[in-house]
């Protein structure tokens, strides 16, 4: 009878190493396959397969690169909406220090906007907006350019842009993201957004300017956040500088 115990015990033990293990080599395997994918973002230059655009504002110019590998539709819809006017004399209309500025709305109160196929292709747009684009290669780092949404697949025109700029490492597993990624996050951003929103861009140049407007004094906007400018900063007109095929 003892030694049934000891051999039931042992069993037990091994079972449960044996599943350790195999969790580990999962862990492994899927950091490995994670620090192979490309990550535009950490780029020093723009690819000849990236469009490029500038966001003129009355605070100053703001670069940025647009992926159109990793999200073909919100970069086709950006660009189409900007070769239109549609942002031009839009505003920031959501502001919020260490978080994020957020424009692309024609009312300029959040509840506006829409997408370049809004009644014209309802198989890209519903009329609730475009599906999200969700890459293991684009993550919500300080300076990334993101669509902003009321829900998974509600894109329309609206989008952010990352501003915070506290090391986020502590909010991360780090086993979940890639290497460089990690170490990206310690200069800023907003990881608990990953996967929720479509990035398809990085500021290039100007990220001054996005802190400046994330400096603007703010009020309660009807909905008990302080996030509301006194004085928005608008957006003069949105330059398509660089449009890849």
């Amino acid at each position: 009878m003892l030694l049934l115990v000891g051999l039931g015990t042992a069993w037990v033990y091994w079972q449960q190493t044996h599943i350790q293990a195999v969790r580990e080599q999962a862990k492994a395997a899927k950091q490995k396959e994670l620090n192979q994918v490309p990550l535009p973002q950490l780029e020093k230059m723009p690819a000849k397969s990236q469009s490029e655009a500038v966001i003129h504002t009355t605070k100053g110019d703001i670069t940025v690169v647009l992926f159109n590998q990793q999200a073909p539709l919100a970069v086709k819809n950006f660009i189409g909406l900007a070769k239109q006017g549609y942002y031009d004399g839009t505003i920031f209309h959501r502001v919020m220090k260490n978080f994020m500025i957020q424009g692309g709305d024609p009312k300029g109160t959040g509840q506006g906007g829409h997408s370049i196929w809004y009644q014209k292709d309802s198989h890209l747009d519903s009329g609730q907006g475009f599906k999200n684009e969700i890459s293991t290669s684009l993550y919500h780092l300080r300076g990334s350019l993101a669509m902003a949404n009321a829900g998974k697949d509600t894109n329309g025109s609206q989008f952010f842009i990352n501003q915070n700029p506290t090391n986020q490492q502590d909010q991360l597993s780090k086993a979940a993201y890639p290497k460089r990624i990690y170490e990206a996050y310690h200069q800023g951003g907003n990881p608990k957004l990953d996967g929720s929103y479509t990035v398809f861009g990085q500021v290039l140049k100007g990220m001054s300017v996005v802190d400046q407007i994330a400096q603007e004094p703010v009020e309660d906007n009807g909905n008990g956040e302080e996030s509301k400018p006194k004085d928005p900063v608008t957006v003069t007109t949105v330059e398509v500088v660089k449009e890849a095929q």
